[in-house]
């Protein structure tokens, strides 16, 4: 896997330099007083900004049923956006193996990775990135009973139809993904090398224990689970073995990160995100709401605390305080890699933010 282990990304030990590649996760969040084909469009814009800023990678996050999240499907969204890019690499954070059967996604990633040869990362979750009753619309009824037991098969059988290489016997030997490695091996077939890079997501243990002990690269879902961050990378590294893909481990974390100009507007901004969480985990989920929204919300008993508990792991100010947080973050936890989320309404004021991470950093513009 070239890109984490031998991409051109130096690491900076100077003042103003980053310490580990940075990338970017977007959800395609749509605000109130937006529509859908608005949050897409920024994230087009948000994917191009992060190619011409130097940042390493973006990936796009499958939810579902979530009026304020418009990437529900990563690999349509994917194929867009590789048709506007040219050098970035571009990935889910995740797919969620359990909604789809794993020929499918070996399908929808190999055409991917036919459009973009070189450039696709596939992150897997086994979380079913909604409620329940959206996981039973999602499914056949007998996958609802696949619990994380299942996970470990479900991926090798992903891993197995990617690489086509189901043994003799084996009830899929003589089913291919298409596109993939069976066009290469057809009378005048010519087909490339690459397939995409496998990651393993998680917010606990199970992932970062099965990813060290496949000797996958590892992501973990700093920006909603951070009391897990340390103890679950710290699994990873010890569970890792060498494997073909890597020889040494390589985790990153997801971090919500915001800056502005002036450190109240940056608060100002991240509230709205906060705020649609709050409903979210209050089973009332929404579009983005306004920061004038936010700021005459009558907070019910509790729920300014879940607030305050929340921002309290969202990395946001000036660009310097944004900064200093990431660097004591890549300190605490030693990742390879830090891939910057934004859940805020402004769409300006969002691709803003990340303009100015990129110059706190010193990111080329290319």
């Amino acid at each position: 896997m070239a890109d984490v282990q031998d991409g051109d990304f130096i690491r900076g030990t100077a003042e103003g330099s980053a310490p580990v590649p940075l990338s970017v996760l977007d959800l395609a969040t749509v605000g109130s007083g937006r529509t859908a084909a608005q949050a897409l469009g920024t994230t087009v814009e948000l994917a191009r900004l992060a190619e011409r800023r130097g940042f390493h990678r973006f990936w796009v996050a499958e939810h579902h049923s979530m009026p304020g999240i418009a990437s529900s499907s990563p690999a349509v969204v994917l194929a867009h956006i590789a048709a506007r890019t040219d050098r970035i690499r571009l990935g889910s954070g995740g797919v969620m193996l359990p909604n789809h059967a794993p020929l499918v996604i070996a399908e929808q990633f190999g055409t991917l990775e036919a459009f973009a040869p070189g450039r696709i990362d596939l992150g897997l979750g086994r979380a079913p990135g909604t409620d329940g009753a959206t996981a039973a619309a999602l499914r056949r009824a007998d996958r609802l009973r696949e619990d994380a037991d299942d996970f470990p098969q479900q991926l090798s059988e992903l891993t197995r139809f990617l690489d086509d290489d189901f043994p003799d016997g084996h009830p899929y030997s003589r089913i291919h993904a298409v596109p993939g490695p069976v066009q290469g091996r057809v009378p005048g077939g010519v087909q490339r090398a690459n397939r995409p890079s496998i990651w393993l997501l998680g917010s606990s243990g199970f992932s970062a224990r099965l990813a060290g002990v496949l000797g996958l690269p590892f992501s973990f879902a700093h920006h909603f689970s951070s009391a897990n961050t340390v103890p679950a990378l710290d699994l990873y590294r010890e569970s890792f073995r060498p494997s073909a893909i890597l020889d040494r481990p390589y985790a990153k974390i997801g971090v919500q990160a915001f800056a502005a100009e002036d450190a109240a507007e940056a608060r100002r901004q991240v509230r709205t995100g906060a705020l649609s969480m709050l409903r979210l985990r209050t089973g009332r989920p929404g579009l983005i709401p306004t920061p004038e929204e936010t700021e005459t919300y009558d907070y019910r008993a509790g729920e300014a605390e879940f607030v305050d508990s929340w921002l309290a792991n969202v990395v946001h100010g000036t660009p310097d305080e944004v900064a200093e947080g990431l660097r004591g973050l890549v300190k605490r936890t030693g990742v390879d890699e830090l891939m910057i989320t934004s859940n805020a309404h402004g769409a300006q004021e969002r691709l803003r933010s990340f303009d100015l991470i990129a110059d706190t950093f010193g990111l080329p513009r290319k």
